[in-house]
């Protein structure tokens, strides 16, 4: 079996946002942030092609749907045990300290803190064999639905490969042209978001925090004005000159149409503000930083965006012991965490019922690998690399079912190994993307999108 440590530092902190201060519609500052340099200056040069997925020709016609998938991503790796697969007949120093509780599928228990998520196990499907052998402290493999990406800390993670998002955004796009395809929700990314390998930075997902509030008018300025192409143009030819010409003002020009067209349509504006919802709603997903997201990504794939990746917190499931910072052990590390996944997922489940989109919208919960069956002597987990628990639900598929076992001890799987070429699979099928597609590698070799024969899984229908 295998087991190891690795916390060597792989945070990427998000760059600062922009000030909102109005801006003269003929200021050169403006025009870079509503027009010819507008999405960059916004949100980073590698958001610019994310954003403008009108201007990718490589994506086929689709059909009038609005699939989309939104995945939680537990960062740290949650313990299978204390969540979705307890041992309630185990030792204590394999149970742990929670209670195990009935949920409505029958014969299927969850740990004591997640009564939510019990009382809509209907709508769920529980992964209870997971293989994570080629996972590591990061979101590369399962973000990406590979084990060929890997982490590998040489300067080359992921081996090129995309995340699954990426490959949404390339072969499918976003389900409304003036929206971004793939949208990552977290305070840190490279810990916690994967972007798209060598398929290339335009498939790259949009920062959120970095997108919201950034596409209203400034005070002063009428859409009627903004819509003046012909004017907009002359002014974007005068302040040509004054750009530097390096890469981002190069791939820059083609997208100032569809960074107009974001502004005047106001969608994107429209879709991050989730002050639109009723105090009912943003109660019932939490006001705190996992319950807003999960919020703003019902409201993003409800306006069109494909994929979205939501992270609470950076490692925050990561338990290895009461006295290991910063997230401390099982009980005292995990039990303030659980509420909080529990209310958030329950809330998005139900939200997306009672709109009538829980079947065009798959929603996954799951981390980077489980962890250890044999507590610490400090009250905690380690990481465990062969075995791990995850639920899924919507999409259209056949839930209120567990799919595969671990042993007894939770520590390897029994039956029903699900690897995460399969989720990619699962995942591409119900985003009408041919798991059999392609794309080519910056050194001309075609690469397929579902790796190691991949399949989607089978008890999902």
């Amino acid at each position: 079996m295998k087991t190891f440590h690795n916390h060597a530092p792989i945070l990427a902190p998000l760059t600062g946002l922009f000030d909102a201060a109005p801006l003269a519609v003929n200021s050169r500052r403006w025009f870079l942030q509503a027009g010819m340099g507008g999405l960059g200056a916004l949100a980073g040069a590698s958001m610019l092609p994310s954003l403008a997925h009108g201007a990718q020709e490589t994506i086929p016609p689709k059909p009038n749907s609005k699939k989309s998938v939104i995945l939680f991503w537990l960062s740290g790796g949650p313990s299978q045990i204390d969540m979705w697969d307890p041992k309630p007949e185990a030792p204590r120093e394999i149970r742990g300290p929670y209670s195990a509780i009935n949920t409505r599928i029958p014969g299927v228990r969850f740990c004591e803190h997640l009564p939510l998520q019990a009382s809509i196990a209907d709508k769920l499907s529980v992964l209870r064999a997971v293989d994570c052998r080629s996972s590591n402290h990061t979101p590369i493999t399962f973000q990406a639905g590979n084990p060929l990406a890997q982490r590998t800390n040489d300067g080359r993670d992921g081996g090129g490969y995309p995340s699954m998002g990426a490959v949404a955004a390339k072969f499918r796009g976003a389900n409304d042209p003036d929206l971004p395809a793939f949208v990552g929700l977290a305070d840190t990314w490279t810990s916690d978001i994967y972007e798209a390998g060598h398929m290339g930075s335009q498939y790259a997902p949009v920062k959120g925090s970095e997108l919201a509030g950034k596409f209203s008018l400034p005070k002063g300025i009428e859409i009627d004005r903004l819509q003046n192409r012909e004017a907009l143009r002359q002014r974007f030819d005068q302040l040509r000159d004054d750009l530097d010409r390096d890469e981002t003002m190069e791939r820059s020009a083609r997208y100032n149409r569809q960074a107009v067209e974001m502004i005047t349509t106001g969608k994107v504006e429209k879709a991050f503000d989730i002050n639109q919802e009723s105090d009912a709603t943003r109660d019932a997903y939490g006001r705190i930083s996992v319950g807003e997201k999960g919020l703003l990504a019902r409201r993003l794939v409800e306006a069109g965006v494909s994929f979205v990746v939501v992270s609470g917190k950076w490692g925050y499931f990561d338990h290895h012991g009461d006295d290991v910072p910063p997230w401390g052990g099982i009980q005292k590390g995990l039990t303030p965490i659980l509420p909080t996944v529990d209310k958030v997922l329950h809330a998005l489940i139900t939200d997306l019922d009672d709109r009538g989109m829980l079947d065009d919208t798959l929603v996954l919960m799951l981390g980077e690998f489980g962890r250890s069956p044999v507590m610490t002597a400090d009250a905690g987990r380690n990481h465990w690399l062969n075995v791990m628990s995850m639920v899924m639900a919507g999409g259209g598929l056949r839930h209120g079912q567990p799919i595969g076992s671990s042993d007894s001890q939770g520590g390897v799987p029994k039956e029903g190994i699900v690897r995460p070429q399969d989720l990619a699979a699962t995942v591409f099928r119900h985003l009408e993307i041919d798991t059999g597609a392609h794309w080519t590698s910056p050194q001309g070799r075609p690469t397929p999108i579902v790796t190691e024969g991949g399949r989607p899984i089978p008890e999902l229908g």
